[in-house]
């Protein structure tokens, strides 16, 4: 059984470490894609990552309406600030929706397939092990993005 803060605790880490990476890269070094076939940049990810926790706590979860454009997340850019309040507000709508859950109900919507989740049935509880999944290895993927970033744009990698 999932305990709410504990889950809370390690969703919030990631999102806020994201968020972190997001705003010491600023608008420029944010929206850059590392020099690897199919990068994404930190602000794709982390756009991406907002639309996991909409989709999956707010949908699926929840049961709110649902609008997503999944391969148009990975190619997200814009001003940072603008996405930095949006991580505040999925982060408020975040822990109200952990405090209604019940872990154990069905979902309220059931999870298409082109939606690449898990591929059987899952309670409450097994969506919001989904979306920290997402948030952990996206968390991860990050800071690697950002090292290399950094390290192109500094001349440390050249890119051929």
């Amino acid at each position: 059984m999932i305990d709410r803060d504990d889950y809370w605790y390690f969703a919030e880490r990631a999102l806020l470490g994201m968020r972190s990476i997001v705003a010491d890269l600023g608008d420029d070094l944010a929206t850059r894609t590392p020099p690897l076939d199919g990068g994404n940049s930190p602000y794709a990810l982390l756009h991406h990552c907002i639309a996991v926790v909409e989709t999956w706590v707010g949908g699926f979860v929840a049961g709110r309406p649902i609008e997503r454009d999944r391969a148009a997340e990975f190619r997200a850019s814009g001003p940072v600030d603008e996405l930095l309040g949006r991580v505040d507000a999925t982060l408020v709508r975040l822990r109200t929706d952990l405090v209604e859950a019940d872990p154990t109900a069905p979902l309220a919507q059931v999870p298409p397939p082109e939606f690449e989740g898990p591929d059987r049935a899952l309670t409450v509880s097994g969506a919001l092990q989904h979306v920290y999944e997402e948030l952990a290895q996206h968390h991860g993927q990050m800071e690697q993005i950002r090292d290399l970033v950094l390290a192109v744009d500094s001349g440390r990698v050249v890119v051929r």
